[in-house]
């Protein structure tokens, strides 16, 4: 398509024009028009151009959507069997992708009417290191819809059920990963996070979810909502099988500008050791500011419940009779680093996600450009689909954006640091932090008729405590640590930048302590 780019016309120069408070008269016009035509050609000879693509290495079938009897709580969004290398480390493990994650020749729609009919032309850089590793992909795993909630019943496919209780939410949006790990339908998963998406679905749930140190797993190939924010990273049922996965996709790719300056050279790429090693002499601080939590109102947050705080504590006292000194700090800026993560990603994922088309501007690497028009085609063509959730950031981002220039994007960017600092003060006395990954349980599913505000309150107000860590960057895994009422409990462990070695270490030792629906 050598002439995609047309020469814009006079009508329209005056429209943009008009936009950006220009004032042009019909002969200003003309000649904007005259002066447009060499980038045009620019753009047309771009056309002709052939652009770089990540090579697709292992062959596989477009596959299909399971029927609901063979889709237990709706788990899986797409079936399809990708074989990989004959041997490796995960040689024989099964995988299930979430759905935001494009698999070559796969139908993908990120939980949304927006991207129906999207077949991506790439296997994000995750997944080839998956199947370089040996494992097989049975397939993509439903997601919240634009994975913009931590519930499950957004999803555009219909709502993802908690394996334990169908009726209540199974956490999000990596949801689907987390219940066909908890169905014991895939070994491993691979999960999204940007305020917790990974943990979130993984204490709800009951499996094993780490988010990594920012930047240590390369998002090539994945959805994007804001560039500062985006992890992706392992979920499965044992830390030992999170341990090995994330030895599998962890290391530097070019392709990805979040690894730039910030993945050390010495990064470590074999986190087996961190299983059955014990924690010995470590020092574990219970963050004061994640338990007996007031209601949020004014975020939309729900508070503390008793039980949920006492299984967590006594998940920590456990860690503390095997070895770890255990003590209680504060860290108050806990709490404003929910708010701090609210100022980011709402005006952050109106500019990067929606009126960026999933790529936004300004940085080095690959960008997906067959994400990006699929993305453009339906945010244009079907906004009143998106999700009472995406519908909210939009409205707010934009009239920050609008109304005050970005200035408080900007200042909660600076803010980082302080809250970065408030962290690693109390991470140079102590090997982790530990918490309630959620400080309540599973809550029941809204139904699909409720209202704006009921249908929002239950997509969001989980993210008390996870939050925080997609800004700093700090690795963070949700571990199962008892169970209440019938539903899973999460503890969820926190560790220094790029020492998620020791944060898998405590992990594994939790896992171990005893069979955690016990207790």
């Amino acid at each position: 398509m050598a002439s995609g780019v047309n020469l814009p016309n006079v009508s329209q120069v005056l429209d943009i024009a008009d936009d950006f408070g220009l004032e042009l008269t019909q002969e200003d016009a003309e000649s904007y028009c005259t002066l447009l035509q060499g980038a045009v050609k620019s753009y047309r000879r771009i056309d002709q151009m052939v652009e770089y693509r990540p090579p697709v290495k292992y062959p596989r079938s477009p596959g299909y959507r399971p029927a609901p009897e063979d889709n237990p709580c709706n788990g899986w969004y797409w079936k399809s069997r990708i074989e990989g290398a004959p041997n490796g480390p995960l040689h024989g493990k099964t995988v299930g992708v979430k759905d935001a994650i494009c698999v070559a020749g796969v139908p993908m729609m990120n939980g949304s009417r927006i991207l129906e009919g999207f077949m991506p032309d790439i296997d994000a850089t995750v997944v080839t290191r998956l199947l370089d590793a040996g494992a097989t992909i049975l397939g993509k795993t439903n997601s919240e819809d634009c994975c913009f909630s931590g519930s499950g019943h957004t999803c555009a496919m219909g709502p993802v059920g908690n394996p334990y209780q169908p009726d209540h939410a199974p956490g999000g949006s990596s949801n689907g990963s987390a219940v066909v790990l908890a169905t014991n339908e895939a070994d491993l998963a691979l999960g999204g996070d940007q305020g917790g998406s990974i943990r979130m679905p993984a204490a709800w749930s009951g499996v094993v979810g780490h988010k990594p140190s920012y930047g240590l797993v390369p998002y090539t190939g994945c959805m994007m909502i804001e560039m500062t924010l985006d992890h992706v990273g392992p979920m499965a049922n044992s830390v030992e099988d999170v341990a090995a996965m994330l030895s599998a996709i962890a290391g530097p790719d070019h392709l990805d500008p979040r690894q730039r300056g910030v993945i050390p050279e010495d990064f470590v790429n074999d986190y087996l050791p961190a299983i059955d090693k014990g924690i010995d002499g470590l020092r574990i601080a219970i963050v004061k500011e994640g338990f007996e939590q007031a209601p949020w109102t004014d975020l939309g947050l729900g508070g503390s419940e008793e039980a949920v705080d006492e299984s967590v504590r006594a998940a920590a006292k456990r860690l503390g009779a095997l070895g770890a000194s255990v003590e209680e700090v504060s860290i108050p800026m806990h709490i404003d680093g929910a708010y701090i993560f609210t100022a980011i990603i709402r005006e952050g994922a109106t500019d990067f996600m929606v009126k960026g088309y999933n790529t936004g501007t300004n940085w080095q690497g690959f960008y997906n450009t067959g994400l990006l028009d699929a993305v453009a085609r339906g945010f244009n063509s079907r906004p009143n689909d998106l999700p009472v959730t995406v519908k909210t950031v939009m409205l707010m981002g934009e009239y920050m954006k609008r109304y005050y220039h970005g200035r408080y994007y900007a200042k909660a960017q600076n803010l980082r640091a302080s809250l970065v600092k408030a962290y690693d003060d109390v991470l140079s006395d102590y090997d982790v932090l530990l918490m309630p990954t959620i400080p309540f349980q599973a809550t029941v599913m809204p139904s699909p008729d409720c209202s704006i505000i009921e249908n929002m309150s239950h997509a969001l107000n989980m993210t008390n405590n996870t939050c925080q860590f997609n800004v700093t960057g700090h690795p963070a895994i949700s571990v199962p640590c008892g169970m209440e009422g019938g539903l899973p409990v999460g503890c969820m462990l926190i560790g220094r930048h790029f020492d998620d070695l020791t944060v898998l270490q405590v992990a594994d030792t939790l896992e171990k302590s005893g069979n955690w629906k016990s207790f």
